[in-house]
């Protein structure tokens, strides 16, 4: 029986940010000292039940000194503002608009910052106060350190555990799960049986609202997670800190690259990239320093990393995000001990290297695009490295750059160990559409003739899953898991205004950057995509979303999950016969395997495009989902980012 949760489910003191906030008319008090007075009594009664009596933090994050200041640097007194209005928990705006900005003047006063006036909601006024708590913005990284969890973890997980992360039910210890990216989990505690009876039994409050698409770790009962600044340790089944890792970045907060899709682990090391370029290791134990690499200086138009790295053997691989930004793409690999560069693949050609002459030019190839910012898969037995590679530029203007434009568009099979290329499938050819290929996997097995037949996924923003052969590297079928129309025509031709023609998917539909999964107890993929075309009449809130069930085998549709916005989560399937996944209304969705029917369904209260993995603590199965803030080019509710994790009673 479906279960559907009416009520928003309360995340944060610091939760949704609801539209309109700071709308209405402006008020006046007669003394600055009394505003502040009366919202050190509104948080006494509100808010310090959670952020402490002190504002040092609790359940919640603290809300003064110097760790707070690190999350708050940049930012001014309208941000608080909005912020604040979220509070108290579970019942966004349901103070008057006085109270909350005698909050905003308390907590300001807290960090001795003194506007000197009453403050009032003219957005104007409140944007010129600074809200950088502390002494002085964060300028360097800052450790906080609740639990040591080296003992726990034990200088793994290993190689052998790596290798073997297919089948485990206890972990999750890949971006996608595993080196095949399956997001296949044999768990049968949670089924579709009981999954009605799903309940949050804690969360995480990161107190951030940048974009949330992290895709969780979780290692013998340990959680990690990066936000766009931090990244952070917690327990997996109580959501207690471990450890928590702010590092401030390079660039502006205004900066092209404002988000981080998670990190990498193995022998105790915990490795993420930065969207300023920078490839830090920390002690998985205690989140301090191993060593810091400056990879790709995104103040020159070098990119930065908004991947998830993976690591196989001594190797960390990865790459920079940025083809808007100038950059001229890369992979690389690095000693997993040290950071030192060791080999690196340029999926834009230098001159003299194959495919250089699918460009018009030299200068051409300096800036065009074909970064990395989708999820890598490894084929371990032949030690095979697949890479989806994103968009040419300039983005529209093919005319611009005449020729096929390898390697962007494209996957991409590498040596693991060496960076040789192997070989590649260009999905779309001269892209004028901003086609960013995004996924490389899953990768399975299924019997086509009688024959089995070792099958790798690509997908992307064209909307199309296709399915290659990985000895023969054929095209076996490509079926479109979202509305495909015009896809042959240069987007820079096509006058929506006088024709109304549609370009289907638009240059941010299709599928994004969260993975496929892939049931072998069904025998089913599941493609979460978006479904947007550009046009002049189409707004972007008119965007819907689907969850499409594919078979493996033949690429047929089996079924098709209609959303009311873009489906931007990732998708996680079990053995129970379920299917985990996330909308962008804030709505958690349990639907069955073999037919979509939703069983479940709880609005955790903010946008859901991170990851949604199943895993085991002890004798009992969890679910957690990444909620928080997506892309502001969907124009979606906002909401803080937090990890709620769920289980049954």
């Amino acid at each position: 029986m479906l279960r559907r949760e009416n009520r928003k489910f309360g995340l944060l003191a610091l939760g949704v940010l609801a539209a309109g906030s700071l709308a209405g008319s402006a008020f006046a008090m007669p003394d600055p000292q009394a505003q502040i007075d009366n919202g050190a009594k509104v948080y006494a009664a509100k808010c310090a039940t959670c952020h402490g009596a002190d504002l040092a933090g609790k359940s919640a994050l603290s809300l003064a000194g110097t760790e707070a200041g690190g999350r708050w640097a940049g930012q001014t007194a309208a941000d608080l503002f909005q912020r604040v209005s979220t509070m108290p928990q579970g019942a966004p705006n349901s103070l008057p608009v006085n109270d909350y900005l005698d909050l905003t003047a308390f907590i300001l006063s807290r960090n001795s910052i003194k506007p000197g006036a009453v403050l009032t909601n003219d957005p104007i006024a409140l944007r010129q106060i600074p809200a950088a708590f502390g002494a002085r913005p964060m300028t360097k990284p800052v450790l906080t350190q609740r639990h040591d969890v080296s003992d726990k973890i034990a200088g793994g997980p290993t190689q052998a555990e790596l290798t073997a992360a297919g089948p485990k039910t206890t972990d999750w210890l890949f971006t996608n799960h595993d080196y095949g990216a399956q997001r296949y989990v044999d768990a049968t505690q949670i089924k579709p049986s009981n999954v009605a009876s799903l309940r949050p039994v804690c969360l995480y409050q990161v107190g951030d609202m940048f974009p949330f698409p992290t895709n969780p770790l979780i290692y013998k009962g340990t959680m990690y997670f990066t936000s766009r600044d931090a990244t952070i340790s917690i327990d997996a089944a109580t959501c207690k800190l471990n450890w928590r890792y702010d590092r401030p970045s390079r660039v502006g907060a205004a900066y092209g690259l404002k988000q981080n899709r998670g990190a990498a682990i193995k022998d105790g090391k915990l490795i993420y990239g930065t969207h300023d370029g920078f490839l830090i290791a920390l002690d998985a134990g205690t989140g301090k320093e191993l060593w810091v690499r400056d990879v790709a200086d995104a103040s020159k138009n070098q990119g930065g990393f908004t991947m998830a790295p993976i690591l196989f053997e001594d190797l960390i691989i990865a790459a920079p995000a940025g083809s808007e930004l100038g950059v001229k793409g890369w992979i690389g690999a690095f000693k997993l001990a040290t950071g030192e560069p060791v080999w690196r693949f340029n999926t834009v050609p230098d001159d003299n290297e194959p495919g250089a002459d699918s460009w018009p030019s030299h200068d051409a190839r300096q800036h065009g695009g074909g970064t990395v910012w989708g999820s890598l898969t490894i084929d371990v037995a032949k030690g095979l490295l697949y890479l989806p590679v994103s968009n040419p530029t300039p983005d529209f203007e093919g005319d611009r750059r005449p020729g096929d434009n390898l390697y962007t568009d494209s996957l991409v099979v590498l040596d693991a160990r060496t960076g040789k290329y192997s070989w590649h499938y260009q999905v779309t050819p001269h892209d004028t559409h901003d086609y960013d290929l995004t996924q490389a996997g899953p990768l399975f097995t299924a019997t086509i003739d009688g024959k089995p037949r070792p099958i790798v996924i690509t997908a992307g923003k064209e909307g199309t899953v296709n399915a290659l052969d990985r000895e023969t590297h054929k095209l076996l079928y490509s079926t479109p898991a979202t509305t495909r129309a015009n896809t042959d025509k240069e987007w820079i031709a096509i006058d929506t205004t006088k024709t109304g023609e549609r370009v289907c998917p638009g240059s941010i539909g299709g599928i994004q950057w969260q993975g496929l999964a892939y049931n072998p107890g069904t025998g089913l993929l599941y493609a979460p995509a978006a479904d947007w075309c550009l046009m002049t009449r189409e707004p972007v809130d008119q965007s819907r979303g689907w969850l499409t069930a594919i078979d493996g085998a033949t690429g047929k549709v089996a079924w098709r999950y209609a959303a009311p916005r873009p489906m931007l989560s990732a998708v996680t399937t079990t053995s129970s016969g379920l299917v985990f996944a996330g909308e962008m209304t804030g709505d958690f969705l349990a639907l069955g395997a073999k037919d979509g029917k939703v069983l479940f369904r709880f609005d955790v209260g903010g946008p859901i495009t991170g990851g949604t993995p199943t895993y085991m603590v002890g004798d009992k199965q969890y679910v957690a989902v990444m909620t928080g803030a997506a892309n502001a080019f969907w124009q979606a509710e906002k909401g803080s980012s937090t990890v709620v994790v769920f289980g049954l009673p």
